[in-house]
């Protein structure tokens, strides 16, 4: 079984398409960073846009899928407090809206799920 699949093309597409948001337009991103953090939300949004892009040019390269398979992973856990923060905020609002925020919990378990079964898979 290789690193290569379509699990790590989508992870890259997505990673890589959440990256360029978070860079070009990070006010709603923003929005979303804990307010425990220190320091200021944009930087957290530019520096997880950042890490989005560079762990998708890692799952890109079939030399540093595996690796690649790893740093997704732990870019998952590392944002999932932004998805709570997102959940919480939602919880009173419009049901589209809420139904967005709450159903990203999950979703970044699968993510995690697909994630792992790349960093697993052995290059052939």
């Amino acid at each position: 079984m290789s690193c290569a699949g379509t699990n790590t093309a989508f992870l890259a597409v997505l990673l890589g398409g959440a990256g360029v948001l978070h860079v070009v337009r990070p006010a709603p991103f923003d929005s979303i960073v804990p307010t425990a953090l220190p320091g200021s939300a944009r930087s957290y949004t530019y520096a997880s846009g950042v890490a989005e892009l560079g762990v998708a040019g890692l799952l890109a390269i079939p030399r540093t899928r595996c690796l690649g398979g790893l740093a997704a992973v732990a870019l998952f856990v590392a944002v999932f407090p932004a998805n709570i923060q997102m959940a919480y905020d939602g919880r009173n609002a419009p049901p589209r809206r809420r139904a967005i925020a709450f159903g990203r919990l999950p979703l970044q378990g699968v993510l995690i799920a697909q994630a792992l079964q790349v960093a697993r898979a052995r290059r052939t």
